[in-house]
């Protein structure tokens, strides 16, 4: 009697098996969406998770071991041209010299100024400045391009200095 309930009970389960295998077969295929790990997120938050929005994403990288290459000889000249403002904070490894507040000689205006050296080669579009003078306002163009000039001509002296070595 017992081998007759196991018998039966295996009868059972078989049954049950091929019932359920045989009714998936029946149903339509199914596309399923290809993963987003963006789904049901804004427009706006996509694009801050997507790709740098702005200079300040550089400090927030995933990758940590990211660095962008920096022109010594842009590097230099900028400290040296700029050496009449307090330097705040210098990040060899971005690429960005920060200062305070200073004068320049022979001038009454004081001025901060951030510097962003991004690129190894010795050109202008290795070199972004941004100038502000001490009420907040942005300094104009033509004074921003004559420091850009000054520090791109220091750069090219020193360059031909190191090579005379």
């Amino acid at each position: 009697m017992i081998k007759m309930n196991i018998t039966r009970l295996r009868q059972f389960a078989a049954i049950s098996v091929a019932a359920v295998l045989l009714s998936a077969c029946n149903a339509p295929p199914v596309e399923t969406p290809p993963y987003d790990k963006f789904d049901g997120v804004s427009e706006k938050e996509r694009t801050e998770r997507e790709g740098l929005s702005s200079v300040f994403d550089v400090f927030s990288r995933d990758n940590k071991d990211t660095t962008v290459l920096v022109n010594r000889y842009i590097w230099s000249a900028t400290l040296q041209v700029l050496d009449f403002l307090p330097v705040q904070s210098v990040d060899p490894f971005t690429g960005v010299i920060v200062t305070g507040y200073g004068t320049p000689p022979g001038g009454s205006r004081s001025y901060r100024a951030t510097v962003l050296v991004n690129d190894p080669a010795l050109d202008a579009r290795s070199l972004n400045v941004a100038l502000q003078t001490s009420n907040g306002r942005a300094v104009d163009a033509a004074t921003t391009r004559a420091v850009e000039d000054a520090i791109l001509s220091r750069a090219r002296q020193l360059r031909i200095d190191d090579s005379k070595r």
